[in-house]
Parts: C-alpha cells; sequence; structure tokens
C-alpha cells in the first residue's frame, strides 16, 4: 500500500486533519525509521501536534458522512 493520505484526529481542538502528500513529501517519509518520524517534521506546515492526535495512512480516501444514521454525503 502506498501512503497517499494521512488522517489525523486531533481530539484537542475537535478537528478531523486530511493531508494529501505530495511527491516531495512520500520522498522524504522513505528516508525516516518510522513514519511518526517524519510526521512530526510536518506539525508546522500542516497546523497538528502530534501529541494530541490519533494518525492513520491510507493509499484512497473515501469519505462517507451520517446523520440520524442515513449517509448524507459521500465525498
Amino acid at each position: 500500500m502506498e501512503t497517499n493520505y494521512v488522517i489525523i484526529l486531533d481530539f484537542c481542538g475537535g478537528f478531523l486533519n486530511i493531508i494529501h502528500l505530495t511527491e516531495e513529501e512520500k520522498k522524504e517519509s522513505e528516508k525516516y525509521e518510522d513514519f511518526e518520524s517524519f510526521l512530526s517534521t510536518l506539525e508546522d506546515k500542516y497546523g497538528f501536534r502530534l501529541k494530541d492526535c490519533q494518525w492513520m495512512t491510507t493509499e484512497n480516501l473515501n469519505i462517507y458522512r451520517y446523520e440520524n444514521g442515513k449517509e448524507v454525503n459521500h465525498a
């Protein structure tokens, strides 16, 4: 699986940050032993603090939104 997106759940501010990594960022991430070390270099650029977040990576981005048990918007 190629890492194209980083999804960050910031529980201090109640934010969901979705980062579509650039080709440069993908190449840079390969220089790090673990991905979280690489993510720490992006904190200022994208306005998050890892210590306040949970994160995941994915190749494809699928967003589903629900209200009252029904899907209301598929991005």
